[in-house]
């Protein structure tokens, strides 16, 4: 049976959106009140703190990058005018840029709904290797595992081979880090002489900080025995995201948030659509309105079968900067990555071009399938392409074997808008 890490988790819609309404208010008055730079940025809108009273009513804010932040801290160090500069902030942690971060408050659930959701609770013993300097990973994720009862191994940035000793003489049961160092650490273990799956009690694992590769997502769960995890956030604003049992799209964490926005104007995109995350964390020390991550994904809004509550996000697509608009619909290169994962035999590539006023896709297609079957395959292709990215491919054109080059992008713009 589920158990959740609180009734949050478990809300109806009407009692989720009055929360987040309520709250996002309070944050508001108490911004206006006490950050000089959410009073400046209200003024030079025309907006009173009334005007913001329900998240539909944040479109109405500009949206912040991170660029934007970075200028902000440094022209008014240390924190932008954005922090109440009277509260009482335990640690302050730092990332490049560079960007000063007031350590959220400890009634805030940081990380510990995606160690929750992962199944870390008392008893269990993980080695934390995230890095615990300057930073904010290291302390933040530890903090989290606390909250679920897990001892923590606060191991850091240490060596491999120290890792293993201390998975070894600790009898660590759980990971937290990158997949990529996971792995390193495990090769390193394999060099030493152990069998890391019967020599070692590391069984869960939740990663951060970089991307779980479905092949390595496969290795570490059937080679190794690693039940694994992904969890998602920003140093700017903590965890937003995380996997539950599923591992299918990621439930949005109940302390942001969460638009996925057309990242040319700010808009709000409806669910489905690919674009920018921007996140709103809910606080009383740093109000940092609409943050723009970057980051690109999209709202899946239907139920989960574990029983949360919250809208999801689909993962992530890729960086703004990756995408080609299409007809008003971003079109990132992972999503023609995961397209073509379902055509094992198949080349293709995108190509973006402009008719009059309309733009057009044609893809062009290269397969070694005999004549009889190209037909249905090209059919099964438009398909998945328009599922995956949903944008309608206007045409596929089939290219002679060794047109496309290995190394060819996945995605052209020809048009030309001089």
């Amino acid at each position: 049976m589920t158990t959740y890490f609180d009734h949050r988790e478990t809300m109806t819609h009407e009692q989720r959106k009055e929360y987040y309404d309520r709250s996002l208010s309070q944050m508001v008055e108490l911004g206006y009140e006490r950050s000089k730079r959410v009073k400046k940025i209200f003024d030079q809108h025309g907006l009173a703190p009334a005007d913001i009273q329900t998240i539909d009513d944040l479109e109405r804010l500009p949206v912040i990058s991170r660029e934007e932040l970075v200028e902000m801290e440094a022209a008014d160090p240390p924190f932008g005018g954005l922090a109440d500069e009277q509260a009482e902030i335990e640690r302050i942690f730092t990332s490049p840029g560079p960007v000063y971060e007031p350590h959220l408050s400890f009634d805030d659930p940081l990380w510990a709904r995606a160690y929750h959701a992962a199944g870390f609770r008392r008893g269990d013993v993980v080695l934390n290797a995230f890095t615990y300097h300057m930073v904010a990973a290291g302390l933040t994720f530890h903090g989290g595992l606390c909250r679920v009862g897990a001892t923590v191994i606060p191991s850091g940035s240490a060596g491999t081979q120290q890792q293993v000793q201390l998975i070894r003489d600790l009898k660590a049961t759980g990971y937290t880090g990158t997949p990529s160092f996971l792995l390193a650490i495990i090769k390193k273990a394999q060099e030493l002489g152990y069998d890391f799956r019967n020599d070692f009690q590391l069984k869960r694992a939740s990663f951060g900080a970089e991307p779980l590769a479905p092949s390595l997502r496969r290795l570490f769960e059937e080679e190794y025995g690693i039940d694994t995890y992904q969890m998602y956030g920003a140093t700017e604003v903590g965890d937003i995201a995380y996997e539950c049992r599923e591992k299918g799209p990621w439930h949005i964490c109940e302390e942001v948030i969460v638009e996925i926005v057309d990242p040319e104007t700010g808009r709000r995109l409806a669910p489905g659509e690919l674009g920018e995350i921007v996140v709103t964390r809910l606080n009383h020390i740093f109000f940092l309105f609409r943050f723009g991550t970057g980051d690109l994904s999209s709202i899946v809004d239907e139920p989960c079968p574990c029983g949360r509550t919250s809208q999801m996000l689909s993962g992530i697509a890729g960086r703004v900067g990756d995408a080609v608009k299409v007809r008003g619909m971003f079109v990132a290169p992972s999503q023609l990555k995961r397209v073509a994962e379902h055509f094992a035999d198949v080349r293709f590539q995108a190509v973006i071009s402009r008719s009059g006023h309309r733009d057009t896709l044609t893809v062009k297609f290269e397969t070694p399938s005999p004549g009889g079957e190209v037909q249905a395959l090209m059919e099964r292709f438009e398909m998945v392409f328009r599922e995956i990215c949903t944008v309608k491919i206007d045409a596929i054109t089939c290219v002679a074997p060794g047109t496309i080059g290995e190394n060819a992008p996945l995605i052209v713009d020809e048009r030309s808008w001089k």
